[in-house]
This record gives C-alpha cells, structure tokens and sequence, in this order.
C-alpha cells in the first residue's frame, strides 16, 4: 500500500515542501558563513539545483512508483524524437528572445536604463572586433554555456517540468503556469534572501523570481509536454541562464539595473511574454471547446 496516492494534491504538496526544505538545508552553510561571499558559493548553488529531483524521487518511492520514475519524468525513453528535436531549437531560440525583449520594453516604459540608440556599452565590450562578430562569438559561448548549465538544469527539471508540470497540468494549463511559477520561484528564497539576483531589494525579489519563474516556466512547461521529454526543458533552462548577460549590452554605461522592474527577473520583462501566454491560452481553451461541441453534437 503506497504511503502517498499517484497523482494526488498530498503528493503535490509533499514535493513542494520537500523541495524547499532540501533547499534550505543545502544553502544553510552559506547563511551560517558569509552568504554570497563564500568561495563555495557556486558549489552550493550547483547542488542545490538537484533538490528538485531528489523531492521528487522521494515523494515518487513514498508512491510507490520509484521504478517508474525514470519515465514518469521524462529522462528516459524518447518517444517523440521528431518533436524532440523540433522542441531543442525552440530551446536554443526562445530563452535568448525572452531575455533580448526585456530591455526594450523597460527602456520604452522608462524603467530600465537603456541605450538603444548608441549601443555604448556593446560597442565598448566588443573593440576592434565590432558588435556583429562580438554577437556572433556570444552565439557560439550561449550554446556551449547552454549544454553546459544542461547538466546542471536537469537537476530542477527532473522536478520541476518533469515530476511537477504534468500532474499540476491535468487541471488546466494557467494554474499549472502559477502554482508552478510560485514553488519555482520560492525555492530561489535561500539565495534570493542573501542578495542573489534582486541585490537592491531581496525581499521583493522573491516574489518577483516567482513571476519570473511563471513567465519562463510556462515555456518550459509546453516544450516539455510537447516533446514528451525533459531534456529541451533542461537545455532550455540552460541556455536561459547561459543568456541573461546579454541584458547588460543594452544598457547606459554605469547605470544600476533594479532587477524588480527590468530585465526578465522584473515585471517589465514579462510583459510581452504574458500577453503571448495569454493569447495562446485563449486560443488553445477556445479550440478545446469547439472540439468538445462538434463532440456532442456527433
């Protein structure tokens, strides 16, 4: 008799804690020592990026599915190889846009400090070289990084997109997009709290990684319902993080970035990407119920 029911909301809630505890528990040396300063930082940080799966291989034996697990996630096998590959370009592509647009839609609703007329800073970071070669070569450094930080992503993944989104997803879409985006983003909290990507103010900040995580996991979340696999979610998670300073190249020389408000870790940033979430969820429930007339009246 299995301690939790597959698929239940007590599962769903167990992963979520299980989650953020490991995940305090593993950043807990960084609180008691000198918080971001600490020369293990990046260390730390790695490791707390596998408390996802090991939350969900937990709750996943507490089911009584642990020899599931493996495919339940996603990892393995590859069932739809042609939607894997189509879904691995769209996570070299749309990780990259949702990071570029943020700074013209903060720079037009003057929050951040943008330079999009002379393209100071990237004309000075690229010399000689110019800013078209000097794009080219972080093309090249953004998908290197991208597999890189893969391996590292898949430990979120595992749990995130591939334990979480599909049971969070058999109940609608949008709330797969907020309950998700929320424990993503709360589970930022032990690094967030130190100064870690909001350093102007930590306390908001949780709450903005969670629009943020929203806004980014919604992608995550189709390409991994889409290619049946959590490697493009991981690969895309990669290259997000491999990409987020190309923000810099677009700012003022010297200006301080308030990542509550700007870039795609602040509100401005997801604007565009919401209104996109937005349309397709429309379209996609308003498809869903011509489908189920046309049913009924067959």
């Amino acid at each position: 008799m299995p301690v939790l029911r597959f698929g239940s909301r007590a599962s769903i809630v167990c992963f979520a804690v299980l989650s953020l505890v490991l995940a305090w528990c593993v950043a807990l040396p960084l609180w008691l020592g000198d918080g971001l300063n600490e020369p293990y930082f990046s260390t730390v940080a790695s490791l707390m990026m596998f408390t996802p799966a090991a939350a969900a291989l937990i709750v996943a034996l507490l089911e009584r599915r642990g020899s599931k697990f493996v495919r339940d996630t996603g990892i393995w096998p590859i069932r739809r190889p042609l939607r894997v590959v189509v879904a691995v370009v769209f996570a070299f592509v749309v990780p990259v846009l949702l990071v570029i647009q943020a700074p013209f839609v903060g720079t037009w609703l003057g929050v951040f400090p943008g330079d999009l007329e002379n393209f100071a800073l990237l004309h000075f970071v690229a010399g000689s070289k110019g800013p078209l070669l000097y794009l080219a070569d972080q093309a090249a450094l953004i998908v290197l990084a991208g597999l890189m930080n893969a391996l590292l992503a898949i430990g979120e993944e595992v749990g995130w997109r591939g334990w979480l989104w599909p049971r969070l997803a058999r109940s609608g879409k949008l709330g797969a997009i907020l309950i998700s985006g929320v424990i993503w983003g709360a589970w930022h909290a032990p690094l967030i709290l130190l100064g870690y990507n909001y350093p102007f103010a930590p306390e908001w900040g949780v709450l903005a990684m969670c629009g943020a995580c929203a806004v980014l996991g919604a992608f995550l979340g189709w390409i991994r319902s889409y290619s049946d696999s959590v490697w493009p979610a991981a690969l895309a998670h990669g290259v997000f993080n491999a990409s987020f300073g190309l923000t810099s190249l677009f700012m003022t020389l010297g200006a301080p970035l308030d990542t509550t408000q700007a870039s795609i870790l602040g509100w401005t940033g997801w604007i565009l990407p919401g209104l996109i979430i937005a349309i397709i969820l429309c379209v996609t429930a308003f498809r869903d119920r011509s489908k189920n007339v046309v049913s009924t009246v067959r």
